[in-house]
């Protein structure tokens, strides 16, 4: 995917590339993660709504935690459901992280390399 050790440091243009496809890629991650969220809560919460379904995955996805209406008891499903998807959301959280900056970080060690090498 990227170059290796022994070739060249590539452009600044096909860096930025890298970082253009790896933000697509990541921001896609995201709608996906979201939208299994929002559609697990419509579907197993029957008291949520589209919006509160959304601010739900929302708040799970970020790390934040969800938004619970001490009115609304879960059913077991839903409570299985944002068990799952609270452990979902860790891993995809952290593995979006990991998209964006491996072009970055590829770049960064792979000139410190390069110029290791020039001595």
């Amino acid at each position: 995917m990227y170059e290796n050790k022994k070739q060249a440091l590539a452009p600044t243009s096909i860096f930025y590339q890298r970082i253009r496809n790896n933000i697509l890629l990541a921001t896609l991650i995201i709608i996906v993660s979201l939208s299994i969220g929002v559609l697990g809560y419509k579907f197993t919460v029957p008291e949520f709504d589209w919006y509160d379904s959304l601010l739900n995955a929302s708040m799970i996805l970020s790390g934040m935690g969800p938004v619970v209406d001490s009115n609304i008891i879960l059913t077991k499903a839903a409570k299985l459901f944002a068990s799952f998807y609270a452990l979902f959301s860790g891993i995809t959280f952290l593995s979006t992280f990991g998209v964006l900056i491996a072009p970055i970080l590829h770049r960064f060690f792979h000139k410190l390399h390069v110029d290791e090498s020039d001595d």
